[in-house]
């Protein structure tokens, strides 16, 4: 952190960041703020410990056998911020380790269940057979698409059509004169 941005802080906020109780701070901190390399042994032992402390073991706790949380039909709408795809970005979001199985496990569970087969994009109501057409989401499938790479997925094919489908559909203005009409627009 460099001097500069210290002089409008009160205190040096680096030892409440850096404290053991938690390591995905400690591991963003190391390496987003101090510019640590992943080789540095605390770097290392900070992720390894984001697997034993912490709110990454509480969820993976909680995951079912199958790689996902509460019930594989609710993987998004009824079980907000509870269900497998809420499940999978906070995992993502505080570092978890990509090559854990049980995060392999819920990755595969969320491309089968949720990703539409036709398009590459993620849907909000699926089945073991894929996510419905009718249901893609562009939210969600930025939020899986970030989710996926970050634990790992970003070489995978199926991921690699979801990039397709944002790339081709994504909006960046929503005040366009005459908007795009067709599918998935005319939902919205």
């Amino acid at each position: 952190m460099t001097g500069e941005y210290l002089k409008v802080l009160k205190a040096d906020p680096l030892p409440w960041l850096l404290e053991e109780d938690n390591p995905s701070v400690r591991y963003f901190t190391l390496t987003g703020l101090m510019d640590k390399a992943e080789s540095h042994p605390s770097v290392k032992k900070a992720k390894r410990e984001i697997m034993k402390t912490g709110p990454v073991p509480t969820i993976l706790f909680k995951q079912s056998d199958d790689g996902y949380w509460e019930t594989a039909e609710d993987f998004y709408v009824r079980t907000k911020y509870k269900g497998t795809v809420w499940q999978l970005m906070i995992l993502a979001e505080l570092g978890a380790d990509a090559d854990d199985g049980r995060l392999r496990k819920a990755a595969e569970f969320v491309l089968n269940w949720s990703q539409d087969r036709e398009s590459g994009a993620f849907a909000y109501q699926g089945s073991a057979r894929g996510g419905q057409h009718a249901g893609v989401l562009p939210c969600l499938t930025g939020s899986m698409i970030w989710s996926l790479i970050r634990l790992g997925y970003l070489d995978d094919p199926r991921l690699k059509r979801g990039i397709d489908w944002i790339v081709k559909y994504q909006r960046s203005d929503d005040v366009a004169e005459e908007p795009p009409s067709g599918w998935p627009y005319d939902r919205f």
